[in-house]
């Protein structure tokens, strides 16, 4: 069982740039070279590198670790079953063409970065706050001042980063009222 014709149907184009599709290594290593703007690619090193992948699957003796990890999972029933398509050569014409998808590094969490002190004020290198500055949130470690240290869980940083984006707000509003001449409670919009 290879790639479902349902699977690859839809034109490339569809996809977006960074979605090629090609019968041939070679093929696919050029369109790879057109979309980055440049020759980054030796097509014989690939090649060299699907060849010695290739080799893993299909060898019962193979020493790569995942390959040998996916082998003996495929083992169970459950897993012969549920998935759709089993180990097999990337160059077998049998399974479809070769497919390379243009990947781009994300950031999805900083669990710190900024040092601030229990106020929300961004520190700089010497330790003194940088006047004006401050930083709630994930970027701080979840409140600010390590508020929960290095014992902070997935579970517990809605509430750090709540408390920590009141405080320092309200921080910010002091400043602001200071500097505008206002008592602090009217600088976060209440009546006094």
């Amino acid at each position: 069982m290879g790639v479902t014709g349902e699977v690859l149907a839809d034109d490339d184009a569809e996809r977006g740039e960074g979605f090629l599709t090609d019968a041939t290594l070679e093929g696919l290593v050029r369109k790879m070279d057109v979309l980055v703007g440049d020759e980054r690619l030796d097509p014989s090193m690939v090649a060299d590198a699907v060849a010695a992948r290739d080799e893993q699957v299909i060898s019962n003796f193979g020493k790569d670790v995942q390959a040998m990890a996916i082998r003996n999972a495929r083992r169970s029933l459950g897993e012969r079953l549920l998935r759709v398509a089993g180990p097999h050569r990337l160059l077998d014409p049998a399974v479809g063409p070769l497919v390379a998808v243009r990947l781009r590094a994300l950031t999805r969490k900083t669990l710190d970065g900024l040092e601030t002190d229990l106020q929300g004020r961004v520190l700089g290198t010497d330790g003194a706050p940088l006047p004006g500055l401050y930083a709630v949130g994930e970027v701080v470690g979840f409140g600010g001042g390590g508020m929960h240290g290095y014992r902070s869980l997935e579970g517990t940083f809605l509430g750090g980063c709540l408390f920590g984006g009141r405080m320092v707000g309200w921080m910010v509003g002091r400043m602001v009222g200071r500097m505008v001449g206002r008592s602090p409670g009217r600088s976060l919009g209440r009546a006094g």
